[in-house]
């Protein structure tokens, strides 16, 4: 029996967000960050985590001697993240347009979270609200892929059990080769006795260019473009469509 449900994964389904998630290195993407923040930043410790989802790298932050918290648009999320890091302050708010009470000296934006910005516009405004919150010399780091470089047929996959229940999860990029507007596809297929439900879900996300991205941060920030590799700091090599985006305060 084959059951399909169409809902807003991140809402409905949150509680599967970890597990979704599941092969994701956590703990070296927020170490990389971190030397990164001690090679170009200002060494500060007061931290934001953008489109925070239910936390793991926040919990990574605070082990490592930051002031952490986290900002989602997913409440079900951080009700997650609490759970996880109960000594963190987590904010339900768009991070187009948030405003923080003092200064920070680190904004953090991982898994390509970027996007969700939903336009350009909206992600000049995301750009403008980061460059306000942060302190002299503090840093913003995100990663982000290059709209040019977006293959629609690749899909990447991956299965977990749980709970007497196998999940297949899988997610692709897709973009119309024009304009502003790209997609993140996803869908969840979860079995169980027999039974399998499966959940569709597209998210609307901003399609952009790496130099068009650079001219968008330019004004505010000095802007470091280094591969995709959160193992070693290399520059970006000018050719791969991946890229990891370490923006200093000027």
């Amino acid at each position: 029996m084959l059951t399909t449900q169409t809902n807003a994964l991140y809402t409905d389904l949150s509680g599967y967000y970890d597990l979704m998630c599941a092969d994701i290195n956590y703990q070296a993407q927020s170490d990389c960050i971190r030397r990164l923040h001690q090679l170009f930043g200002n060494r500060g410790v007061r931290h934001l985590d953008l489109a925070c989802g239910t936390g793991p790298h926040v919990r990574y932050f605070i082990e490592n001697g930051y002031q952490s918290s986290g900002l989602d648009i997913n409440q079900p999320m951080l009700d997650i993240a609490k759970l996880r890091c109960p000594d963190a302050e987590f904010v339900c708010h768009d991070m187009a347009n948030f405003t923080v009470d003092e200064p920070l000296d680190l904004i953090t934006c991982f898994l390509y979270s970027i996007h969700y910005s939903d336009g350009i516009e909206k992600l000049k405004e995301c750009i403008s609200s980061v460059h306000a919150a942060l302190s002299p010399g503090g840093m913003f780091c995100f990663n982000s892929v290059k709209k040019s470089r977006i293959d629609n047929s690749s899909v990447v996959s991956h299965s977990a059990v749980h709970e007497d229940s196998q999940f297949v999860f899988s997610s692709g990029w897709y973009y119309s080769g024009d304009g502003e507007k790209q997609a993140l596809k996803l869908s969840i297929e979860k079995t169980t006795a027999g039974i399998t439900q499966s959940w569709q879900d597209e998210h609307p996300m901003v399609a952009v260019g790496f130099a068009e991205l650079q001219s968008l941060l330019q004004p505010y920030f000095d802007v470091h473009i280094l591969e995709h590799d959160y193992d070693r700091l290399m520059p970006w090599d000018g050719v791969s469509g991946n890229a990891i985006f370490a923006c200093v305060k000027i």
